[in-house]
């Protein structure tokens, strides 16, 4: 395996975590993983601010194709006095080096305040390497790799010399009651933890039915942010460069994913059947898409100009594909001023796309099956923000005010 060497420096006033690595393109796909990473021509690498949550996405990210180097980072770390020379270990790819908040279990109070800083205890250091080797083993995605690797780390740092196969249910109930008051981790976040830490309970050690005790959070009833049609040809409309533009308009004509309309081959593009083959999309789930006719002539335009050959949308390197993240920017320059619903995001894009389905009268199980949705009552959640049916219905007030002729 590549090794990938971690050195810190200041950058801009800000201190940071260089990412060094052989120009490859599996490395620079697992770098453009990491939230928040920046090229400087100044160190001639990739960066992002040092940070235990910033470690850890480096960590999860590189895990199962570089070794990481991180001697620099841990000997700078020690200089500047932010983790102690006693008690480093070989640590796991991982674990964190960076100083976390350090609770410790006690019968007396569940947590304690802010301790020294510390990384993970040699006594859990077995605990990643594990939970990664059967993770890739199960072939869950990469996201759910990061997540529960990220997330179990956060528990192991929390947990110090105290061994994470001696916590009882009870124990792991403080500890979330710990997250939720003292961290403030949302409901979302709260339930990642916990899928984390019941697949290291249940499939690492066996421990069957561990977390039945254990209940979840009720998850927030959230709407869709939904763009009005007009909005979205009047954004999609004033995009001029013709690659930013074909990339938002394929999204909203077939209701992509992010990750769907920037991995779609040139060959999945079927013209005869007015169709686009999308392989492995999410769940690993092969799903056909309806390919519009207006796109079909775009798409031959574009076709014409960037002659892309493996994937439909290129990035700076022609062997990959164009990234998640340039297309989540080009979506937020298009609607910067455009006085959107707050929090739109690219994948307002899909709901949009689905919503308007409905209002124009399309049947709920077939725009379930556009979107590739396991659950209809995934897509019902369309019709809480449609206008099709509440145009019909007249407020009780404008009611009376008619009657009264006011």
């Amino acid at each position: 395996m590549e090794t990938v060497t971690l050195q810190p420096f200041e950058h801009k006033g800000q201190e940071c975590i260089g990412i060094y690595f052989p120009q490859q393109q599996v490395l620079n796909k697992a770098v453009k993983k990491i939230s928040g990473t920046r090229w400087t021509n100044t160190f001639k690498c990739w960066y992002v601010p040092l940070g235990r949550d910033n470690y850890n996405q480096i960590a999860g990210a590189f895990t199962t194709v570089a070794t990481i180097d991180n001697k620099a980072l841990r000997a700078w770390l020690v200089e500047k006095k932010k983790i102690p020379p006693s008690g480093l270990i070989s640590l796991p790819v991982s674990a964190s080096v960076v100083p976390p908040c350090k609770p410790v279990l006690r019968h007396s109070a569940p947590f304690a305040k802010k301790q020294q800083p510390v990384v993970i205890h040699s006594i859990n250091a077995h605990i990643l390497p594990q939970m990664r080797e059967l993770i890739i083993l199960k072939g869950y995605s990469d996201k759910t790799k990061t997540t529960y690797l990220s997330e179990m780390s956060q528990l192991l740092q929390t947990l110090g010399n105290k061994a994470a196969h001696e916590l009882t249910p009870e124990l792991i109930k403080r500890y979330l009651v710990y997250c939720n008051e003292k961290l403030g981790l949302e409901e979302n976040t709260l339930h990642s933890r916990i899928n984390a830490l019941k697949f290291y309970y249940e499939q690492v050690l066996g421990r069957e039915k561990f977390f039945w005790e254990i209940p979840r959070p009720k998850k927030p009833f959230l709407l869709p942010k939904v763009i009005s049609e007009e909005k979205i040809l009047e954004g999609l409309l004033a995009v001029k460069n013709l690659k930013h533009r074909t990339i938002l308009l394929l999204a909203y004509s077939a209701g992509l994913r992010v990750s769907e309309a920037v991995s779609i081959k040139v060959a999945e593009v079927n013209s005869d059947r007015m169709q686009i083959f999308l392989t492995g999309a999410k769940g690993k789930k092969d799903r056909l898409v309806t390919l519009s006719n207006t796109i079909l002539v775009l798409l031959r335009e574009y076709y014409k100009i960037y002659k892309p050959k493996e994937w439909l949308f290129e990035g700076e390197n022609r062997n990959q594909h164009y990234s998640t993240r340039s297309a989540q920017e080009i979506f937020k320059a298009a609607y910067k001023n455009l006085q959107m619903p707050v929090k739109c995001s690219f994948h307002s894009l899909r709901h949009s796309f689905a919503t308007h389905l409905l209002e124009n009268g399309t049947d709920i199980t077939y725009i379930q099956k556009l979107l590739g949705h396991n659950d209809i009552k995934t897509t019902l959640r369309y019709t809480h923000v449609t206008n099709r049916d509440a145009s019909k219905v007249e407020s009780p007030l404008d009611k009376i005010m008619r009657k009264k002729g006011l």
